[in-house]
């Protein structure tokens, strides 16, 4: 069985966010895993926007893999536009984790 991860994004403390930022960059950029997925959620969403250095990171990581945000929070705080110029695919999100761990993903929360 392959080594796949899921680092789920879900708090809204700058340094933790950032944190689980940098081991999913250096994952996708260094080879480390088979496959790595990105989800942001909730308090996260919001830091993503607000934040200079954290949407750079969240830019850089899209670059080199492929991330989720929950739709239904940045709908409903009005910036999945923002969300996806940064290369981050807004969609419902549960259904999305739901199916990478069925797939053998295994989710690291930060």
């Amino acid at each position: 069985m392959g080594s796949k991860l899921l680092v789920i994004i879900a708090t809204g403390e700058k340094q933790k966010a950032l944190t689980g930022l940098m081991y999913a960059r250096n994952a996708l950029k260094q080879g480390w895993l088979d496959d790595v997925k990105i989800v942001f959620f909730g308090p996260s969403e919001h830091l993503i926007v607000e934040d200079e250095q954290v949407s750079k990171q969240v830019k850089d990581i899209a670059v080199v893999g492929e991330s989720f945000a929950c739709k239904a929070i940045s709908d409903r705080k009005g910036f999945s536009g923002e969300m996806e110029k940064l290369g981050v695919k807004v969609d419902y999100v549960g259904p999305i984790i739901s199916n990478f761990i069925k797939d053998g993903y295994l989710p690291m929360v930060w």
